[in-house]
């Protein structure tokens, strides 16, 4: 490999891993100020921060690389979603028809933006009922498919492709699709593990147990468990988010809803996931929860930890189930 050669991609990679953060924590902050001065508070849609760090981190990734389903998928299945919560209370059946829909929605689609499933479960989770809720996704998730093929274009010139993080495994949003048909088994427990959360979040009353976020990691855990990373990754995970819960908190109830508090949980999420050497996007999207949320408090932080938690133990006790050993891919 030529010296040349070796500085540009050297170049890629700075570009990616440094750049990318740093813009989608302006994106973010932009995005929030936007919604302070125009009163709809739905244009800060939380998955944006996990959305908006891949794609501008990963520029090459399964994301970035499907900008037409970047743009409609989070609207279609949070229009779905707010049709449902304007239909039906919170309870178990339209939890499970919310859930049910958006997963076959993002089947039918073929689509690899899986945060789409926690758009439409959000407005059932916080009570939204507006459209503007479906429309204020279709805006900024547009925007976000419209700038991202020019910044990939600009950060992986010629033939220069992005290296991946060092140690990182695999992306959660680059796993081989696999196919619906041979998924029951993950199916079953995903459901199981639904059921049971469902069930600790009624008898705590603790609802967040059950945030929306915990269900795409769910999926993603229980789906994709082929090609997750070791277990002592799925150790890492209940504490980035239960620190990036806590300080998307603190922020909020310091300096209130808007830029600052959220440039700083995007920020402690961001060092968090490096520090760890994790890329584990949704963690961002559970910093930014408390930005919609009507009264937060500490229940929040105890609801994301306990959630979190027991999916990441039913991860390891059903890993043997789940594991196909003539599939299964090493992690870094």
């Amino acid at each position: 490999m030529s010296s040349s050669l070796r500085r540009d991609r050297r170049g890629t990679f700075f570009d990616a891993l440094i750049v990318g953060p740093v813009l989608s924590v302006v994106l973010l902050a932009i995005v929030a100020k936007a919604a302070l001065l125009t009163g709809v508070i739905y244009v800060l849609f939380p998955e944006l921060a996990a959305l908006s760090y891949d794609v501008l981190k990963r520029p090459t990734g399964a994301w970035a690389s499907s900008p037409v389903m970047l743009a409609i998928t989070p609207a279609v299945t949070a229009a779905m979603g707010t049709a449902f919560t304007q239909a039906m209370p919170y309870g178990l059946m339209s939890v499970a028809m919310t859930i049910a829909g958006a997963i076959l929605i993002v089947g039918w689609m073929r689509s690899p933006i899986v945060p789409a499933i926690s758009a439409a479960f959000l407005p059932l989770v916080f009570g939204i009922t507006s459209w503007w809720y479906p429309v204020s996704i279709a805006a900024v998730m547009a925007s976000l498919a419209l700038t991202s093929r020019p910044y990939g274009r600009l950060v992986t010139s010629g033939e220069v492709r992005q290296a991946s993080a060092p140690n990182a495994g695999v992306p959660a949003n680059d796993v081989p699709r696999v196919p619906w048909v041979r998924m029951w088994r993950s199916f079953f427990i995903f459901t199981a593990f639904l059921l049971m959360v469902y069930g600790l979040a009624a008898i705590t009353r603790l609802r967040l147990i059950l945030f929306p976020p915990l269900v795409v990691i769910a999926f993603e855990m229980f789906v994709h468990a082929n090609v997750r990373p070791r277990p002592m990754r799925h150790l890492a995970v209940p504490f980035v988010c239960t620190i990036t819960a806590g300080a998307g908190l603190a922020a909020l109830l310091a300096f209130g809803a808007g830029p600052l508090s959220v440039v700083i949980s995007m920020l402690v999420g961001i060092l968090t996931l490096r520090a760890l050497r994790l890329h584990f996007p949704p963690a961002l999207t559970v910093g930014l929860l408390p930005q919609i949320m009507p009264h937060a408090d500490w229940r929040f932080v105890l609801s994301v930890a306990l959630g979190i938690t027991a999916l990441s133990g039913t991860v390891l006790l059903a890993r043997p189930f789940l594991l196909n050993r003539s599939a299964t891919l090493p992690a870094g």
